[in-house]
């Protein structure tokens, strides 16, 4: 079983939203007040453009120091930045081009040099910009997929085993193309990792991923156990309603399914 060291568990997805934008403000004001900046690699995927289109409203925008924050990809599709399913596209236009954020600050996967040159080049200003040894993300936000992905770490590739790159492209049989990842070493060494997961389809994968013997490379997101970080595992009622069903918890009472969840 994968480490945690918290779950929390929203009443729908809406409130999942509000209480995300609250604890990510709160992780960017701890970054500031530790070393003056705030590093956030973000996640593709209907839920995240959610999270991304309540922090461009005018109750949210003003609460961020966007001069100080610094906006990154855990993963890409080796598409034209300016492509209906490129990861960046959907958050420039569901955040970034309505926040006050310099583009000095926007790092984006720079998929116009081809998949491999890209992942080289990425990592490269990975290296170049966060100065901890190994660079250390303030946060990485992480999607799942209905079969346990995460990233862009799919079952049965290599990528989850990936020991020395940071950031790398593979072909992905699942989706017939290449992507850009970071790897589980750049993932792991994260000061806070979060998974956001919402919605009834992800709930067997969740309980899966949360509660039976670790086997990556079935389950990809097992393997996002951070060495010396936290992990938050952030859900709404509909993904956390199978997960009384393991390890004896008893069903329908969320608090108590907290309290049980196995710590480090």
């Amino acid at each position: 079983m994968p480490a945690m060291s918290d779950l929390h568990v929203a009443f729908d997805h809406t409130v999942l939203i509000a209480d995300t934008a609250a604890y990510i403000h709160t992780l960017s004001a701890q970054a500031l007040a530790r070393q003056g900046v705030f590093h956030w690699a973000l996640s593709g995927g209907s839920t995240p453009r959610a999270l991304f289109q309540l922090l461009a409203t005018p109750d949210w925008v003003g609460q961020f120091d966007w001069a100080k924050i610094h906006l990154w990809w855990s993963d890409e599709r080796d598409v034209p930045s300016d492509a209906p399913d490129s990861n960046y596209k959907m958050a420039h236009d569901a955040l970034i081009s309505q926040v006050p954020i310099s583009i000095a600050n926007v790092h984006r996967v720079p998929t116009e040099l081809g998949a491999e040159p890209a992942a080289q080049a990425y990592q490269r200003e990975v290296l170049q910009t966060l100065k901890s040894h190994p660079p250390q993300f303030d946060l990485i936000l992480l999607g799942m997929g209905d079969d346990g992905h995460t990233a862009s770490l799919f079952p049965g590739t290599a990528a989850i085993f990936e020991k020395e790159q940071l950031v790398i492209a593979h072909f992905v049989p699942k989706v017939n193309m290449m992507r850009i990842t970071f790897t589980p070493p750049l993932i792991n060494a994260a000061h806070t990792v979060m998974f956001l997961v919402s919605g009834a389809s992800k709930a067997i994968t969740l309980r899966r991923v949360l509660y039976e013997i670790d086997q990556p490379n079935v389950l990809p997101a097992q393997i996002v156990s951070p060495t010396s970080g936290e992990l938050i595992w952030a859900v709404d009622a509909a993904a956390a309603s199978r997960l009384g069903e393991s390890d004896g918890l008893g069903e329908g009472n969320l608090e108590d399914i907290y309290r049980k969840i196995p710590k480090p």
